[in-house]
């Protein structure tokens, strides 16, 4: 069973939804308990960082999910902000974020004819062609974007997927056990279907 992680922040539904059309087992819960017997991890996550943060923390459901990414080993995929809060902070607010990743979330640089928010669809190239997560998106892959800040790990072996807006940026990263994506796969239709079927273990 896949957990999708509520705390009172995320595009939930839409997530639950496309995993259901997939025909994978999912819930989502802000039961500890239901969280302490899942397979799989999802942590969604829209708007501010701070928000974000301060809502996870406030749902005491920190401990039990380091236990699982840490202890246990479990998958866990971070979506948007979700993917954000993987690492240690963010240029947005003040919040500290989960520590589970090396990496910091930086601003858009102000560019002549750059638009922040980026929104809209953008191509994605996949920089770790054998990861499971990637498999089957092939070199045409475009995912939909909505956020004004992006992830940067410490380790550019840690860059799952790039993609190029002013400059290339992580579009995805990936590292053991954890995987975070600034795109919302379930609002890109089939690429977006390929790559949650791929974390899901399930076929198309």
């Amino acid at each position: 069973m896949i957990a999708i992680v509520d705390y009172d922040i995320g595009n939930l539904g839409a997530v639950a939804n496309m995993l259901r059309r997939l025909g994978a087992d999912c819930e989502i819960t802000a039961d500890a308990a239901r969280i302490e017997a899942a397979d799989q991890l999802i942590l969604p996550g829209n708007g501010a960082f701070d928000a974000c943060m301060q809502n996870l923390r406030a749902s005491g459901l920190v401990p039990v999910l380091e236990a699982k990414v840490k202890g246990a080993g479990t998958p866990l995929l971070g979506i948007c902000v979700g993917a954000q809060m993987l690492g240690q902070g963010s240029e947005e607010g003040h919040e500290p974020g989960l520590g589970w990743l090396d990496l910091r979330v930086k601003r858009f640089p102000a560019q002549p004819g750059l638009r922040v928010p980026h929104m809209g669809w953008n191509g994605v190239r996949v920089e770790q062609p054998g990861h499971p997560l990637a498999a089957g998106l092939g070199e045409d892959a475009r995912f939909y974007f909505v956020h004004s800040y992006f992830i940067e790990p410490a380790d550019p072996a840690d860059v799952l997927l790039s993609a190029d807006y002013g400059g290339r940026f992580a579009a995805g990263v990936a590292r053991g056990n954890l995987a975070g994506v600034q795109f919302h796969p379930e609002k890109s239709h089939r690429y977006g279907k390929r790559l949650l079927a791929n974390f899901a273990g399930v076929s198309l």
